[in-house]
């Protein structure tokens, strides 16, 4: 590739490691102007006033990192010696190619087989926890113990800890990180851009007997899960279960096995966050913004904001709002012909303050606008511009007149009235710049 030069750096101790790509050539979706193949996005910070992530100082993740900390990585292997623990050293890290975080030191692919011990079998679990013989206790016991154990064999390979001051971009149009759970848990000032998340498959879920009433299964990992988090731009990811929908899995004790967790999660005081032009799809429980009712610590924290990302088949939680206040605005929702299980796209939760603006929802004929709002001790919501299948509808009087009798009606007056935006186009222009632009390899 012309204008690339490629250099081997060395560690501080010396040891020669993973190939550095300067003045790289990125990037751009087929058709792109030719300047964009001389742009290194790796040096790129987050514009002014571009939502939550632009307040205090603004987001530039490794931006500044020198020379010896900007890493090519192609393996698994590469990308945890360049995330370096988790450390707040500025970095840029370039992802190559497909990176399969389920994978041996030495490259070679691990399954759910690999991760097993201590006697864990599948069959064993469901025969010792039946609700029908283990009645509605939690798990306890060789097979629970084994569970775990195999469980953490996963994580320890899967589980990859994001430090503060960092960026990570992938390169070209095909860069992914298949299988596993990007953590930034309290760390300060990430980028991670243009790169595909796929399939954070867990393993072992666990049996949960109370969850519910029913009961139900509980996986282990988000694809991107933001913990104690702040000044976090996400740009131009795609997210989704591509290669194991939980669609497909079987159904035991009468409820699907799932195995995956959130897409994307922003908890534990996370704050000052921008997710911008992503795409989130083929998912159950895409986005949850605060991660409980009693977590009061979350108050003043959680600001997010959310434009122009493209949630597709995705049955709830896009997002599900506890506390913050998140701004929602020239995002696209499309619910496909053959969707059975929908369930709501924004969740308004306790003490939650969401502000949402010129947003563009594609039903089937089956779901309507009542659908597209749920409630849990939600007490104001904020909407305007809102399109539903072409027409202009208005989101919180539909969402009150349907749902009257079943929850509490909502108020307009969120308390807040965002700032930090760029323009907001009409729901409409929002649609079709969304559905060409966002995404992985669509970085123009």
């Amino acid at each position: 590739m012309r204008g690339v030069r490629i250099f081997a750096q060395r560690t501080r101790r010396g040891r020669r490691v993973l190939p550095v790509t300067l003045a790289c050539g990125l990037l751009a979706a087929p058709g792109a102007p030719a300047n964009a193949e001389s742009r290194d996005i790796g040096r790129d910070t987050l514009p002014a006033n571009d939502g939550w992530a632009a307040a205090d100082g603004g987001t530039t993740g490794g931006s500044s990192a020198d020379d010896a900390h900007v890493f090519t990585v192609r393996n698994r292997t590469e990308l945890v010696r360049a995330l370096d623990g988790g450390s707040a050293t500025s970095k840029i890290i370039k992802v190559a190619g497909t990176i399969d975080a389920n994978t041996d030191d030495s490259g070679k692919r691990l399954d759910c087989d690999d991760y097993a011990t201590g006697g864990y079998g599948l069959r064993k679990y469901l025969a010792a926890y039946d609700p029908r013989t283990w009645g509605v206790a939690k798990p306890s016991g060789p097979q629970e113990e084994a569970r775990q154990a195999s469980a953490a064999a996963q994580a320890s390979r899967v589980e990859l800890a994001v430090g503060s001051n960092t960026t990570i971009v992938g390169l070209g149009d095909s860069a992914v990180l298949k299988g596993a759970s990007l953590q930034v848990r309290d760390a300060d000032n990430v980028i991670v851009r243009n790169l595909e998340l796929r399939d954070a498959y867990d393993c072992f879920p666990v049996w949960q007997p109370n969850t519910g009433g029913l009961g139900d299964w509980k996986t282990a990992y988000d694809t991107l899960w933001l913990r104690g988090a702040t000044h976090v731009w996400i740009d131009h990811v795609t997210a989704s279960d591509k290669g194991h929908p939980d669609e497909d899995e079987p159904t035991h004790f009468g409820r699907n096995y799932l195995r995956h967790d959130g897409l994307l999660d922003i908890t534990n005081a996370s704050d000052l966050v921008t997710v911008s032009w992503s795409r989130f799809a083929d998912h159950d429980k895409a986005m949850l913004i605060g991660n409980g009712d009693t977590a009061t610590g979350d108050r003043g924290k959680l600001r997010v904001t959310l434009h122009h990302n493209e949630f597709e088949s995705v049955v709830q939680r896009a997002p599900r709002v506890r506390f913050g206040q998140v701004h929602v605005y020239n995002n696209r929702y499309v619910v496909p012909a053959d969707a059975h299980d929908y369930r709501y796209s924004l969740g308004i939760s306790t003490e939650s303050a969401v502000h949402a603006e010129n947003n563009a929802f594609t039903t089937p004929g089956h779901i309507e606008v009542a659908d597209l709002v749920k409630s849990w001790n939600g007490t104001a919501l904020h909407q305007s511009g809102t399109l539903f299948n072409g027409f202009p509808v208005d989101l919180l009087a539909i969402h009150n007149a349907y749902n009257s009798g079943s929850e509490r009606d909502l108020t307009a007056d969120v308390g807040w009235t965002p700032t930090l935006h760029g323009t907001v186009d009409s729901a409409a222009k929002a649609d079709r710049d969304v559905e060409r632009g966002a995404g992985a390899g669509r970085i123009r």
